[in-house]
């Protein structure tokens, strides 16, 4: 028996969902919503996907504040807080998202104080994480997705590592304290491992004429 190798259990693995991603915020509310919309809906929409374009945990987003975001044109990013006390600066770099996000505050009039209040508890505070997910979850369901709220953050890490982001710079955007837990979102498409194949047999080849 001792010289039989020791069974290793593997990991399991997050798996990416961009799209199911994108179907529960089109559920939400448009990325151009009508004046008519909800400011609680508005609100949600620009929580989750705060969460999936930061690669943020939903809980560090519903701690957010106005004093968090540097919306210096050409320059945004946000700091947010995150595991024992940890503060991380993420990079802003969609403009879509930006859009929405200042929509949001310009029809809040929020200047300071929580970035996403409880609209039911009467004092403006902000969000619980209970709330934010009970929400996330109904969305899900009229979206007809089964997707829990922390893939969202899942989908984002894929994405940059499919796109050839480094797995420190992912590291960093994520605020995982080592690089071993970034690898556990690194899962290339197929299609973008394929492509590498190729691209190295490619350069092998040349090499050998």
């Amino acid at each position: 028996m001792d010289r039989i190798d020791t069974v290793k259990v593997p990991k399991n693995l997050p798996r990416p969902a961009a799209a199911d991603v994108a179907k529960v915020l089109a559920v939400i509310c448009s990325r151009r919503p009508r004046k008519e919309t909800p400011l609680d809906r508005l609100r949600d929409r620009v929580l989750f996907e705060t969460a999936y374009v930061c690669g943020a945990r939903a809980s560090e987003v519903c701690g957010l504040y106005v004093e968090d975001l540097d919306l210096r044109l050409d320059d945004e990013h946000v700091r947010i807080h995150g595991k024992g006390g940890s503060v991380r600066t993420v990079l802003l770099d969609d403009r879509g998202y930006v859009t929405l996000l200042k929509l949001y505050l310009a029809r809040a009039g929020y200047t300071a104080g929580p970035l996403f209040r409880a609209s039911i508890n009467g004092r403006g505070g902000p969000l619980s994480y209970d709330a934010a997910h009970h929400r996330w979850q109904t969305y899900c369901a009229q979206a007809c997705v089964e997707i829990d709220i922390h893939p969202l953050r899942h989908a984002h890490a894929t994405e940059l590592i499919n796109a050839g982001v480094s797995i420190e710079a992912v590291r960093r955007r994520l605020g995982h304290a080592s690089t071993e837990t970034t690898q556990l979102y690194a899962l290339l498409d197929d299609k973008v491992a394929d492509a590498e194949i190729r691209a190295a047999r490619r350069r092998r080849d040349r090499a050998a004429r």
